[in-house]
C-alpha cells in the first residue's frame, strides 16, 4: 500500500491545472428551485454525501455524482477511488455512460483500493491536490475506518484545497458525518426520445409525424436533500439532466 500511495502522490504532483481554479463559492446546478434551496448552489471545497436509495440504485447514485462532478470540475481532472468490492457488487464504471453525463473519461483518474482504509488514504492524498476538480470516494457498506472523525478529516482536506468531494454511500445506513450536505438518489422515469421529420433523434422536441423513437430520453433522478448544514432540508425534486448544457432541469410531468 505504501508503494501504491507513493506512485499516486507522484502522479498527482505532476498534474497541472487545466484552467484557473474557480473562485470559492457555490456551484449552480441549473434548476432554480434546487439552487435556491442550496443558497445559490452546491458549496465548493466541501464534503457532500450521496446515498443510493436501495442496493439496486447504486448506478443511479453514481450517475448523479458523475453529473455533479462534471459541474464541479470546470475542465480539471477528477479523481475516483473505489473499493474493490464495490466494483464486484455494483459493476464497473462505463466510460460512454460517464461521457454522456458530462464527465470526460480521459480526464478521470480511477483508483481501486482493497478495503475502506485504503479508499480513505487515497482520497486524502487526492484532496491535498488543488489541481483536481473533484474527488469521488466510493467505499462499500460501512467500513470501520469511515467514522465521524474520518469524515471530518475529509471535510477539512477539501476545505483547505478547495477541491469538492463527493462520498458515494452504497449498502450503508445513515450515520453522523461532517458532510455539508447529504442526499438520497433514485432512478426516475425519463421522457422518451422523439424523432423529427428528417429522422434525427431529438431528446427534447415534441412528437411529430415521424412518431416516437421508443427509446429512453435524458437521465432522470428522484433526489432528496436529507440534510444541509445551516440550510433547509427534507425536500425532494425530480431532476432531468441536460448533457449538452451540463445542467439539471426540473423534470416535467410525464
Amino acid at each position: 500500500m505504501r508503494d501504491t500511495l507513493s506512485q499516486l502522490k507522484r502522479r498527482l504532483a505532476a498534474l497541472e491545472p487545466a484552467a484557473p481554479r474557480p473562485a470559492a463559492g457555490r456551484i449552480a446546478l441549473g434548476c432554480p428551485a434546487l439552487d435556491t434551496a442550496l443558497g445559490g448552489g452546491l458549496l465548493r471545497g466541501r464534503l457532500h454525501e450521496i446515498f443510493a436509495a436501495s442496493p439496486a440504485e447504486a448506478s443511479t447514485a453514481a450517475g448523479f455524482i458523475a453529473a455533479l462532478s462534471s459541474r464541479a470540475a470546470d475542465g480539471r481532472h477528477c479523481f475516483w477511488v473505489r473499493q474493490g468490492f464495490a466494483e464486484t457488487e455494483a459493476g464497473a464504471l462505463h466510460a460512454p455512460g460517464l461521457a454522456a453525463l458530462g464527465l470526460d473519461p480521459d480526464a478521470l483518474i480511477l483508483v481501486r483500493a482493497r478495503d475502506g482504509l485504503g479508499v480513505l488514504r487515497a482520497a486524502l492524498e487526492a484532496l491535498r491536490c488543488p489541481a483536481l476538480g473533484a474527488v469521488i470516494i466510493e467505499p462499500w457498506g460501512e467500513p470501520k475506518a469511515l467514522d465521524f472523525t474520518a469524515s471530518r478529516r475529509l471535510a477539512l482536506a477539501a476545505a483547505r484545497s478547495g477541491v469538492t468531494c463527493f462520498l458515494l454511500r452504497l449498502n450503508a445506513r445513515l450515520r453522523p458525518s461532517a458532510a455539508a450536505t447529504r442526499w438520497r438518489a433514485a432512478a426516475a422515469p425519463s421522457r422518451p426520445l422523439s424523432v423529427n421529420t428528417s429522422g434525427a433523434v431529438n431528446t427534447y422536441g415534441a412528437a411529430n409525424t415521424s412518431g416516437a423513437a421508443n427509446a429512453p430520453g435524458a437521465a432522470c433522478f428522484d433526489i432528496a436533500l436529507l440534510r444541509q448544514r445551516a440550510g433547509m432540508a427534507g425536500t425532494s425534486w425530480r431532476l432531468e439532466w441536460d448533457h449538452a448544457l451540463r445542467v439539471f432541469n426540473e423534470a416535467p410531468p410525464l
